[in-house]
């Protein structure tokens, strides 16, 4: 692996080489490093690209590296991967996308996931989006995610756009059963013209079904961010939203939200807070002796971290 595309696995993943247990590496739109582990099974698919990751019942503690790496300009990549997690199972799944692009062309990855998580599994899935490069062509990262989830199973989303990606468009569709709970956290950094939406549509349809889906945001330059969270709540549920974004410059942020309670028994709460650094905590830091720059700079790592 070149040192290129190490640099972007260590900021996507948090590796730098290849991991121990279950692991596939896609590499300029192609399965390259591939490895299969005791209790997790990935499967390339025969009629197009992307894999299955198959994970047995029972299993615990099983770790999973699924990385995109792209340092040729001007690829679209499209990718299909499915994900089946046994009951009972309690999975750790470390994706993440990295584009370096020094050309003129438009670089992208598509990727289209599906969880399938079994009765009482447990499942953490981390993904970081990450871009780089001199070059002026477009660095483009879009994923649609779509959840299944099974009586009493939790599901875990962290994502994080930490620099560089000029556009994306995220969109997360849930079906949520009895006992079962959607958790998901996102922080967004956008700078210059980049932009960035979020949608989540969620169906909350088993009794005492619940989620939570907390963005935090900062806009910079001339950069633009939407966020939209549709909650549905079917049955006695619980649903929990919440956007707060630091606004600079000249960006936009907007925040759309969208709650029904179809249940005499939904529960279901919206929070949405927009606004800019507060002139006092700059004034606090700098009394501590920090410039302008480094005081927002404090600010801004600690409020999306």
């Amino acid at each position: 692996m070149n040192p290129v595309l190490k640099e972007i696995l260590q900021k996507v993943s948090g590796i730098d080489n290849v991991p121990e247990g279950a692991y596939n590496f896609r590499i300029n739109g192609m399965s390259e490093l591939h490895s299969n582990s005791e209790n997790t099974e990935i499967v390339s698919k025969p009629d197009k690209a992307g894999i299955d990751i198959i994970v047995k019942p029972n299993s615990k503690g099983e770790l999973v590296h699924i990385p995109t790496l792209i340092d040729h300009s001007g690829l679209s990549d499209l990718v299909y991967n499915d994900f089946f997690i046994g009951e009972n199972s309690d999975v750790h799944i470390i994706a993440g996308c990295g584009i370096h692009n020094d050309s003129l062309h438009a670089t992208q990855h598509n990727g289209i996931h599906t969880f399938y998580v079994g009765k009482n599994a447990r499942v953490k899935y981390e993904e970081k989006h990450y871009g780089q490069g001199s070059g002026t062509g477009n660095k483009i990262i879009s994923p649609k995610t779509v959840i299944h989830l099974s009586e009493g199973s939790v599901l875990e989303m962290d994502s994080a756009q930490i620099d560089g990606v000029d556009y994306t468009k995220r969109l997360t569709e849930a079906t949520i059963g009895a006992n079962a709970s959607l958790i998901s956290k996102e922080v967004i950094l956008t700078t210059g013209h980049q932009t960035a939406y979020t949608d989540f549509r969620i169906e909350l349809d088993g009794k005492d079904s619940s989620c939570s889906i907390v963005s935090r945001s900062v806009a910079k330059g001339e950069s633009k961010q939407y966020f939209y969270s549709v909650i549905n709540g079917n049955n006695e549920c619980k649903g929990h939203s919440a956007c707060d974004a630091i606004i600079m410059d000249q960006a936009v942020v907007k925040a759309v939200p969208d709650v029904t309670a179809n249940h005499v028994d939904a529960q279901l709460i919206h929070e949405a807070a927009i606004g800019k650094i507060a002139g006092e905590q700059i004034i606090k830091l700098m009394s501590l002796g920090l410039t302008y720059e480094e005081a927002e700079k404090e600010i801004i790592e600690a409020f999306l971290r």
